[in-house]
């Protein structure tokens, strides 16, 4: 009987547990979609996504002709304004060295004044309204280029300020002023190479600095009578400590430099206007004096020297032609070196002199006579 009791409640357990599960499945589950409408969206998906690629394909096929027109066109408008500026910049260019060549800064400000006041044109208040406009247009128009004219002046003018601190002397009075006391006092301007020394560079010592013979008497000499000056085209770095070493007694008063030139024509000549002492009372003895000089009329020149000539004597013989212009002090220097022009002057000096003193003879003898 236990068993059998055993069997009815095991059953009975079972098909409790049973009808769970039915009963939770049922009430859980959601609905399930038939099979048909997935098969026929996909088939629409399928059918849009191939017209999706068919046009793709087709606008790709139909792209690079339009891509290429599209590039064509763009690059002829860059291209068109590439060589429209490289035109305008090129003619600008062309313009303006033409008119630095042809014309100075002046000039070009002179002729284009109208053109640059043209750029600030007015219209007055109660003029029409279309005369404002075409005012308002023709000031547009005329604002680009006067900027222009006006930055190219600037920059000429800066141009040439830099150009001319080269080749102009530094200052327009190189010299201090004369002394009240000094005013009769004659200028003795000497230039160095080939004048007072020589120098000469050889593979074997190198650079060797000769003096000229009678340097040393005559600069001592005429010291007393002149105020004397070098004006040389080399560096200071080399002229100061050759001027030092030559003038140890401090016969000369000053020295002037390559900075003291006026570089012309490839060349630097001295220019004795600059050196703020009148002009005809200023010698300028050098041996190329005529060549490097821009005051010919004031130039003295003398036989070039090299160390070769041990038995020169040009500086001495030219001693008693200077200390009679010192001691006479002719008004102008200048009618008096042009008498001499053609000539030696200390040779055609000794033989004026010599002339000079036999007509003194003469007309001394020929007093004795009458008075007899």
């Amino acid at each position: 009987m236990s068993s059998g009791i055993l069997r009815s409640r095991i059953a009975s357990v079972v098909s409790k547990h049973y009808r769970r599960l039915l009963s939770s499945d049922a009430g859980s589950g959601a609905p399930k979609e038939p099979l048909a409408p997935p098969i026929a969206t996909s088939t629409a998906s399928a059918s849009a996504s191939s017209n999706t690629t068919t046009n793709a394909t087709a606008a790709s096929n139909a792209s690079p002709s339009a891509v290429e027109a599209n590039a064509t066109s763009s690059n002829k408008g860059l291209r068109f304004l590439k060589y429209g500026i490289i035109g305008a910049v090129t003619g600008a260019s062309a313009y303006a060295g033409y008119a630095s060549y042809a014309y100075t800064s002046e000039e070009i400000e002179e002729k284009t004044r109208a053109l640059r006041s043209s750029a600030s044109f007015t219209v007055p208040d109660d003029a029409p309204t279309v005369e404002k406009i075409q005012g308002f247009l023709y000031s547009a128009a005329m604002t680009v280029p006067a900027k222009a004219i006006e930055l190219y002046l600037d920059l000429r003018r800066l141009a040439e300020e830099q150009v001319q601190s080269f080749s102009e002397p530094y200052s327009e009075k190189l010299l201090p002023d004369l002394h009240p006391a000094e005013r009769h006092v004659f200028t003795l301007v000497l230039d160095l190479q080939e004048t007072l020394i020589h120098y000469d560079w050889t593979r074997e010592k190198g650079w060797q600095t000769f003096k000229r013979p009678g340097v040393d008497a005559f600069l001592e000499h005429l010291a007393q009578f002149y105020e004397i000056v070098i004006y040389s085209d080399e560096q200071s770095m080399f002229v100061d400590p050759v001027v030092e070493r030559l003038d140890p007694k401090h016969c000369i008063r000053y020295r002037l430099s390559k900075a003291a030139t006026k570089y012309q024509n490839g060349k630097h000549y001295r220019d004795l206007s600059k050196l703020n002492r009148d002009p005809a009372k200023v010698l300028y003895l050098s041996g190329h004096a005529l060549e490097g000089c821009l005051q010919p009329e004031n130039s003295v020149p003398i036989k070039p020297w090299k160390q070769t000539d041990a038995n020169d004597t040009a500086l001495l013989d030219f001693i008693p032609f200077l200390e009679f212009v010192a001691r006479t002090s002719p008004s102008d220097i200048r009618p008096v070196l042009a008498s001499y022009q053609g000539c030696e002057i200390p040779t055609e000096f000794v033989r004026r002199s010599k002339d000079y003193q036999r007509r003194m003879q003469e007309q001394k003898q020929h007093g004795r006579f009458w008075k007899r």
